[in-house]
């Protein structure tokens, strides 16, 4: 759901109830665009398989778009929850938690400071 769409649902349903508290950003966090994913695969094992013979992603190497920085591995648990896509943001927060934002909303919601 787009910011757009989340906000005029929210409008809608304010003339049924009390729409949400609206907060406001202003976290630190460090963040790389994303060129390039390059997903590390490993065929099905023979036999009986946990994953049902399907192809098991382990990890990827994300190329960053910003020049002067080297590409990085993220491991298949980051994938799999965050599902980073090319054009968005791989994101460390100030506690070391790794996250993937969409480009649109990153870009809305930070910029750069040092």
């Amino acid at each position: 759901m787009t910011f757009e769409e989340a906000k005029k649902q929210m409008e809608d349903c304010a003339h049924n109830a009390t729409p949400l508290p609206l907060y406001r950003c202003h976290k630190d966090v460090w963040a790389l665009k994303i060129a390039e994913i390059h997903r590390e695969e490993f065929p099905p094992t023979t036999g009986e398989h946990p994953m049902g013979g399907a192809i098991v992603t382990a990890g990827a190497i994300i190329v960053p778009a910003e020049a002067g920085y080297a590409a990085f591995r993220v491991d298949g648990e980051y994938l799999r929850k965050h599902n980073p896509q090319v054009g968005g943001y791989f994101v460390v927060y100030k506690d070391g938690y790794q996250s993937f934002s969409p480009a649109a909303a990153f870009e809305e919601g930070y910029s750069i400071w040092a």
